[in-house]
């Protein structure tokens, strides 16, 4: 059966997620990924940093990278006033049907996390579900930590989620297979460097089978925590899990990092 690559041959690092978080079996493959999850993170988010205490109304939420929307519509269901702001038009789409379908206001904007504008608007911005570290240059990754911090109002927060690099090297696995309804997935992880790599074959029972790839830089948490303060940010804490559990660099699947913008 011939293998068709999700790849980029020109650039593969710099195009890997412009291509597999706009191709439709993106989100078949992370299916296990609901939105019972999606809760639990956001209950942790809303009680870490106390904003749970404060009208939803009365509040401005950003979500970057927000991807189909599952976190970004669990806030608007709380009834915060949310942006969802994503590079895939595919993603986003699927996120501005589902707010049509549950009736749930939702703004959505579509440009590269770089490129978020520094509005000041904001009185929490999210970043979840590993969604840093795809660029090729490290001062790529800072500026998106610039561009978060423009877009908060003083006082705002944001919260970083990120692979725990230390956990995740103890408990690799290289190579796992399953199955999504009908599709047989294998994926294959390794590290290159400061980075973890995946590779997605998809087989469906016809048609071509499928490659795609993920690369992420996994950040030590004292060079991260660096990163923020540098930009201004004062880092009040860090969970390690969706539940909110204390951060354990040995155990903890999670760096949930909560960070503030000082009030000026």
């Amino acid at each position: 059966m011939a293998e068709q690559s999700g790849r980029s041959q020109t650039n593969p690092s710099s195009c890997w997620f412009e291509e597999w978080f706009n191709h439709p079996l993106y989100l078949e493959v992370y299916s296990h990924r609901d939105q019972d999850e999606a809760a639990r993170c956001i209950k942790t988010i809303l009680s870490l940093t106390r904003l749970e205490l404060k009208e939803p109304a009365s509040l401005s939420i950003l979500d970057i990278a927000c991807g189909a929307g599952r976190h970004a519509l669990e806030l608007a269901r709380i009834g915060y006033t949310v942006t969802g702001n994503d590079l895939s038009p595919f993603l986003l789409e699927e996120a501005r049907k589902e707010a049509l379908k549950s009736r749930l206001p939702l703004n959505l904007t579509c440009c590269d996390m770089r490129h978020i504008p520094a509005s000041g608007q904001y009185d929490l911005v999210v970043q979840l579900f590993t969604s840093f570290g795809y660029f090729d240059l490290k001062e790529d990754d800072q500026l998106v930590l610039s561009r978060a911090y423009g877009a908060l109002q003083s006082g705002g927060w944001y919260v970083l989620d990120l692979l725990n690099p230390v956990a995740l090297i103890r408990n690799l696995v290289p190579h796992s297979r399953r199955t999504v309804g009908d599709l047989a997935v294998v994926e294959e992880r390794a590290f290159e460097h400061d980075r973890i790599t995946k590779t997605i074959t998809i087989t469906p029972p016809v048609g071509e089978t499928l490659a795609f790839s993920e690369s992420v830089r996994l950040y030590p948490r004292e060079e991260i925590l660096s990163m923020l303060e540098d930009e201004g940010f004062t880092v009040t804490g860090i969970a390690g899990n969706y539940q909110g559990e204390p951060f354990n660099e040995h155990d903890s699947p999670r760096m949930m990092i909560f960070c503030q913008k000082p009030c000026v």
